[in-house]
């Protein structure tokens, strides 16, 4: 297996691993007041939430950012919970009406934590890389940007099929699908070992 494959795949795994479904719930949750239509507000977001993600993830290899795991396993499901909240809150409104400024900032933020998360994994798999270490993250960070797409798609054709078939209004969709992803991070805010 080349290096360009190792990390490329270990980027891909990093989202889609259903032990860390976080990430994944998190892109559902940037995702679900969309359609296809506005695909390219969308692209914009995951992208710069891959684009923090990996700023960390520079600033913890070269130790220039150290953050104690608890707080950013704490932080993580925040993001995620504040994200869902937000969109309950704006269901009425579409995607385009919203302050893409405010989302992108917002958006780019969330990613630094959720990077955080997976640092010391990250430092730990490229310790042994005696090269560059920016190739290595260029290649994961291009696993993770495909698994994220991956994963925007399945909820655009997943919110197409419910608005089509099941009459669902784009409020609804947001409203069950944002209260879900919220009812799951709860219980992960609640019983964080933080407290």
């Amino acid at each position: 297996m080349s290096e360009f494959q190792l990390y490329f795949q270990q980027g891909l795994y990093h989202v889609l691993d259903i032990n860390a479904y976080d990430h994944v719930l998190f892109i559902v949750a940037l995702t679900v007041p969309y359609v296809f239509k506005d695909w390219k507000n969308v692209l914009l977001l995951v992208t710069l939430f891959t684009i923090g993600h990996s700023m960390s993830l520079i600033l913890a290899v070269y130790d220039i950012i150290s953050v104690k795991s608890s707080l950013v396993e704490f932080l993580i499901p925040v993001t995620i919970f504040i994200t869902a909240v937000y969109n309950i809150f704006r269901a009425n409104k579409s995607g385009k009406k919203d302050n893409v400024n405010f989302l992108a900032f917002t958006t780019l933020f969330f990613g630094i934590i959720h990077g955080l998360g997976f640092s010391s994994y990250f430092k730990m798999l490229v310790a042994n890389n005696s090269g560059d270490k920016l190739v290595p993250l260029m290649e994961f960070a291009l696993g993770i940007e495909v698994a994220q797409v991956i994963i925007v798609l399945i909820v655009l054709l997943l919110s197409w099929a419910v608005q089509t078939f099941l009459r669902f209004t784009l409020r609804d969709w947001i409203l069950v699908t944002c209260s879900f992803v919220a009812g799951v991070v709860v219980p992960m805010i609640i019983h964080n070992r933080i407290w």
